[in-house]
This record gives structure tokens, C-alpha cells and sequence, in this order.
């Protein structure tokens, strides 16, 4: 499975959605930008896409969520244990109360991974980030240096599948 992001201006967004109606499409309201979020075990519809192999999934994504996007740079040579550790993790977020959805999301053609995961509301992430299973996640794992895995210090986006004059981010 593959999911493929472009972002351009809501109305773009939503056209491009209505024209492709027959995908699995979502179309993200971030404050400054607006993505279109396609997932599909097929090549994207899209021109020039960011695209990512689905590694990791937990659930069917919602039209109707709060996304988070933590975007994590990884040295291409730490790919592998990056990608094991954070595999082994999925667990602690699985039975989250307000979890939708997650797919860890490996780059196609740049070395920014992709944990996006998909909430209720703000509420139940920010609920997720005071847990104890949230600490357990992100500690670090057998004293390894982090240094030797990311290329910088990652960070995150949020979005909302409706409009900002619809509803506030």
C-alpha cells in the first residue's frame, strides 16, 4: 500500500477530489497550507507526489479526524533499525482512546519518514501525549544515541478535514 500527498490551495484540493472520486482521497486544512491525501495500492493520480510505502497501519483512515503528521528525518544508513524500533512501538498506540488510524510512512524518494496518525479531536492527542504508553514510545531504546539515526530534529503538522471557516484549527 502507498500514500501519495500534494498540497496546493483548498479549492485545487477539492477539485482535484471531486475529479477523482472513485479514490480513497482526504483533503487536510493545515494553518498555511491545504494537502490531498491519497492512499492506493496503485500508482497516484497525482502529477508530481510525494509518495511513501505504508509500513506500519493500524485501522481504515476516517474522513472526519484530527491528523497529525510527525515528518522524521533518518539517516538512509539508520533505515532499518528506525524502522524496526518504531514498528515494535505501534503496539503502546493501538488501544489509544480517540485513536482513528496510523500508518507509519516510509519515503519514496527523500529520507523524511512519515508518522501519521489520525485522532477523534485535539482533545485525545493531547490526552495520547500525557499517557505513560506516550512516554514509553518516546524514550530512547537501549541507551542509542539518536544523534546516529536522525539527519535533524524531526517535526509536526496538524490537520482537520474541515475547512478552517468551518471549523477552527
Amino acid at each position: 500500500m502507498y500514500l501519495y500527498l500534494t498540497s496546493g490551495t483548498p479549492e485545487f484540493m477539492e477539485s482535484l477530489k471531486k475529479k477523482f472520486s472513485k479514490e480513497d482521497m482526504i483533503v487536510l486544512y493545515g494553518e498555511g497550507n491545504t494537502v490531498l491525501l491519497h492512499e492506493s495500492d496503485k500508482k497516484s493520480v497525482f502529477a508530481t507526489p510525494r509518495s511513501y510505502e505504508v509500513i506500519g497501519n493500524i485501522n481504515t483512515l476516517d474522513e472526519h479526524g484530527y491528523f497529525v503528521m510527525n515528518h522524521i528525518p533518518v539517516k538512509s544508513e539508520s533505515r532499518k533499525i528506525f524502522e524496526d524500533r518504531f514498528l515494535d512501538t505501534i503496539k503502546a498506540i493501538e488501544n489509544e482512546p480517540g485513536l482513528i488510524a496510523f500508518r507509519l510512512l516510509r519515503p519514496l524518494h527523500d529520507e523524511t519518514y512519515i508518522s501519521l496518525t489520525e485522532w477523534t479531536g485535539p482533545h485525545s492527542f493531547e490526552a495520547w501525549k500525557a499517557s505513560s504508553s506516550y512516554k514509553e514510545t518516546h524514550e530512547d531504546v537501549n541507551g542509542v544515541d539518536r544523534g546516529n539515526i536522525f539527519t535533524s530534529a524531526p517535526y509536526v503538522k496538524i490537520y482537520v478535514t474541515k475547512r478552517p471557516d468551518e471549523e477552527e484549527l
